[in-house]
């Protein structure tokens, strides 16, 4: 850092500053510490930051995701990370899949590295591996066997708007398509038993099918591109109305367009970010459950009429 100063022509402190994200530096200064950084090559020592530091803060979150390039987990990367930087942090993220072990040893490494804190979407049974003293913040899933912020969608809530839909619209043989249990699926089931309807639940579209049902209901994106290739394949599109869960893109551009109770990936991000960032500064409240409203958004699929009416 001396090297630096002195090539630069500033203090001691201003490298410093600069080195560490402060943005009240002189923007022609931090120029000059930044061109004298890479010309020197000059890579800061953590391990020597952290023995400096009060806070022993790393200025770093750990960021843990199934999926980091789906569009959904895009924009929840896009929305933590715009909240990181603001602050003057860097995010450092880990692609999980659906691998407990990768959870873990994700984790781990974070926590080797002084992660000031974890923003977790949770594949693992448990989470009691993590370590005790690095905050941690759920976000898109609960966790288990460990007591922190969760940032959730209205999961239950939207997926009862989405059956109260398709019954407003006359469909009364409404089919639930997913594998997973939880409060998408409590909410289907809600909706069908408030109105009086046998419910049919099936884990693919084919399946479903088979059912001769007048409207599905898909319990997410995935799910909802199968049933969408399962009713072209059968030229029932038009005669099958569809609601998925979570929107996806082109979606509106298909025919009909999809009907999809749309959640709000950026706003889950922000929450989760800023509820971590309370912990770091020492927040001691009751974990509590940030929820994120999700909406109905009509394109046609939904709004399919039952055949002869």
């Amino acid at each position: 850092m001396n090297d630096v100063a002195r090539q630069a022509g500033v203090s001691l402190k201003t490298v410093s500053r600069v080195v560490n994200g402060e943005t009240t530096v002189d923007p022609a200064l931090a120029a000059r510490v930044r061109e004298a950084v890479a010309s020197l090559g000059y890579r800061p020592n953590l391990g020597a930051s952290l023995l400096r530091r009060a806070d022993q803060r790393t200025g770093t979150i750990g960021l843990l995701l199934p999926d980091l390039v789906s569009p959904f987990s895009a924009a929840l990367h896009r929305a933590i990370d715009a909240e990181v930087t603001r602050r003057g942090a860097q995010v450092l993220s880990g692609n999980v899949g659906h691998d407990p072990a990768r959870e873990r040893d994700l984790a781990e490494t974070f926590a080797r590295q002084h992660a000031d804190g974890l923003i977790i979407t949770p594949v693992a049974a448990r989470q009691s591996h993590l370590a005790p003293d690095i905050p941690a913040v759920f976000v898109d899933r609960r966790a288990r066997g460990w007591p922190a912020d969760t940032v959730l969608a209205t999961n239950h809530a939207g997926a009862k708007q989405a059956v109260e839909h398709l019954q407003r619209h006359g469909h009364r043989r409404i089919a639930y398509i997913g594998t997973m249990p939880g409060a998408r699926r409590h909410g289907y089931r809600r909706a069908m038993a408030a109105a009086g309807l046998v419910k049919v639940e099936r884990n693919d579209p084919e399946q479903a099918l088979l059912e001769a049902p007048t409207a599905l209901f898909t319990e997410s994106r995935t799910v909802t591109v199968a049933a969408i290739r399962a009713l072209q394949a059968a030229g029932m599109q038009r005669r099958v109305a569809l609601v998925g869960f979570d929107d996806f893109p082109l979606a509106d551009l298909l025919d009909p367009g999809i009907t999809v109770v749309a959640q709000d990936p950026v706003a889950m991000g922000r929450a989760a970010a800023r509820a971590l960032f309370e912990r770091i500064a020492g927040g001691t409240a009751e974990p509590r459950v940030i929820s994120i409203p999700t909406t109905l958004i009509a394109r046609g699929s939904g709004e399919v009429a039952i055949r002869g009416s």
